[in-house]
């Protein structure tokens, strides 16, 4: 997926930010709400930590096979996996 920056002004003042862009001479403002750049890319990378962690999980969960008579031991360590991952990934 393809993100295209915009690049722009911001007053420190009162922080209006402009860009310059080709007016066609109906030009409206409208309140808008932004982040910055660094901390967006700070949420994604969290994100994705704990996406890869649950992956991680499901991987292992579609390609176990418990071996004879081990299957409540199989299950009850993933169990234990899953609440590991849970508790890593839950807002504290």
């Amino acid at each position: 997926m393809a993100v295209e920056h915009v690049k722009a002004w911001q007053c420190i003042g009162c922080g209006r930010i402009e860009a310059p862009q080709e007016c066609v001479g109906v030009c409206e403002f409208k309140r808008l709400e932004m982040v910055y750049l660094f901390e967006h890319e700070q949420a994604l990378a969290a994100e994705r930590a704990k996406c890869e962690r649950l992956e991680a999980l499901v991987r292992r969960l579609a390609r176990i096979t418990p071996r004879a008579g081990e299957f409540e031991r199989t299950w009850r360590a993933l169990q234990d996996e899953a609440r590991q991952a849970l508790a890593a990934v839950e807002p504290s």
